[in-house]
């Protein structure tokens, strides 16, 4: 199973920093299949890759304890792909989101 994740401290109020993560998601093609305050996730839509290369996105938004302004946002980008080279779709599908999601904030 392959797995990437990224933490990013974002300098954003969370309610638009939560709008802001949702757009990107959408913008990148993801169905957004489950939301909450401080977490959500998205899929990839079948029909391009097989479907053990479709990708789940998660997003835990997380308001930093250290300084009141601050916010972490954790992805994690995975699916059941065997990662055999390192150039596989889903390094492919986190690095788009996560060069949209650092631009969007």
């Amino acid at each position: 199973m392959a797995r990437y994740t990224n933490l990013v401290p974002v300098p954003v109020a969370t309610a638009r920093l939560r709008d802001s993560i949702v757009s990107t998601l959408q913008a990148c093609g993801l169905n957004m299949v489950y939301e909450t305050k401080d977490y959500l996730v998205a899929k990839e839509q079948p029909g391009n890759v097989s479907l053990a290369q479709l990708t789940t996105i998660e997003v835990l938004i997380n308001p930093s304890t250290a300084d009141a302004n601050a916010t972490l946002v954790n992805l994690v980008v995975k699916n059941e792909e065997l990662p055999l080279s390192l150039n596989n779709h889903c390094e492919q599908v986190f690095s788009a989101v996560n060069q949209a999601l650092v631009a969007a904030v």
